[in-house]
């Protein structure tokens, strides 16, 4: 056990998931979706987040049409054991590097994951996910077919995404739930309100993502053409303005504290507890640094009540995505 590992204890993942650190990193932004990012330094973060004691990995199959696996697939050649692996599978890509709508048929989750152990270069995954509802098919037949495949040791267990309420209930009755993985931070509170009691009466855990808002907590502004941060609504045009005077804000109480304003979101959402494990996407060493130091950071309860008040009486603006893929978000029905 290295000294990560002594200094900050695991965290179980739901009454039916593995021991995790804390922390887990997300390696989506190192297949393009902001920008070009540097595959040398990629695969030097993942070895320095393994080193550290970080052990949960986040992926889909969509990242980069295939390339995020591939680039873990080397990433993890003979360290497989010290990572496990959460992948998400369904979302639909086009050549032109468009969205496609999910498709979670039990067939083509067969599929997916033939193609996902191929270029990961395993025989197994250790948590498995749609990363949409797909609204053709019922949330019974993927899980049950989910199921089988946890049955015959290529999935160790199920997580889910982005869904709400009522479709958790239903595919937990089918097949344990280990996690479910959700956008929560500062600026994205909903799911504390439904879904969050719910995770807890059902002894689910929760891998939060976007817990610096896609950089917006952090200063990060999009720069390259092909950062996708560009269409988003809260980056653009007055809210985007908005949004960045209240991020100076947060600054402000995170100086006072000696620490930047990433490390003061990555903390509050620590301080929720409840076995909530923010995933990071660092794409490099410098940005994994600043993310683990967070663990040292102890908000007290007045640390939280201020920055909670200070983000309610200025407001977000704008909402997490475009209307069209908020439209097809199971979580926020």
């Amino acid at each position: 056990m290295n000294e990560s590992q002594v200094n900050h204890r695991l965290t179980q993942l739901g009454q039916a998931g593995p021991q995790v650190f804390p922390l887990a990193l997300g390696c989506m932004g190192m297949s393009g979706m902001y920008g070009d990012a540097d595959e040398r330094e990629s695969i030097a973060t993942i070895h320095a987040a393994l080193e550290r004691g970080v052990n949960l990995l986040d992926t889909g199959d969509f990242y980069g049409m295939g390339h995020n696996e591939m680039l873990l697939g080397r990433a993890l050649a003979g360290r497989r054991q010290q990572a496990l692996l959460s992948v998400k599978f369904g979302a639909l890509r086009t050549p032109g590097g468009g969205w496609g709508g999910a498709d979670t048929r039990p067939v083509a989750l067969r599929n997916f994951l033939t193609y996902t152990l191929t270029r990961l270069g395993t025989d197994y995954v250790d948590i498995y996910r749609p990363a949409r509802l797909d609204p053709n098919v019922p949330i019974e037949e993927t899980m049950g077919a989910l199921a089988e495949l946890v049955k015959a040791g290529y999935v160790r267990a199920v997580g889910l995404s982005e869904v709400g309420v009522e479709t958790i209930r239903r595919a937990h009755a089918v097949h344990p739930i280990t996690d479910l993985q959700i956008e929560y931070s500062l600026l994205s509170r909903g799911p504390e309100t439904k879904i969050f009691p719910a995770l807890r009466e059902l002894g689910i855990g929760v891998t939060a993502y976007g817990v610096l808002s896609r950089g917006l907590l952090s200063g990060s502004v999009p720069q390259q053409p092909d950062d996708f941060r560009k269409h988003l609504p809260r980056f653009a045009g007055a809210a985007g303005e908005h949004n960045k005077q209240l991020v100076q804000s947060l600054g402000e109480v995170a100086k006072a504290r000696g620490i930047s304003t990433s490390q003061l979101a990555i903390a509050w959402v620590l301080s929720k507890r409840g076995g909530i494990v923010p995933v990071l996407g660092a794409r490099t060493r410098r940005q994994l640094d600043e993310a683990l130091s967070a663990l040292d950071v102890e908000l007290s309860p007045e640390d939280v009540a201020r920055v909670e008040k200070l983000v309610a009486e200025s407001g977000v603006q704008g909402d997490r995505y475009q209307v069209a893929q908020m439209q097809h978000l199971d979580s926020e029905r």
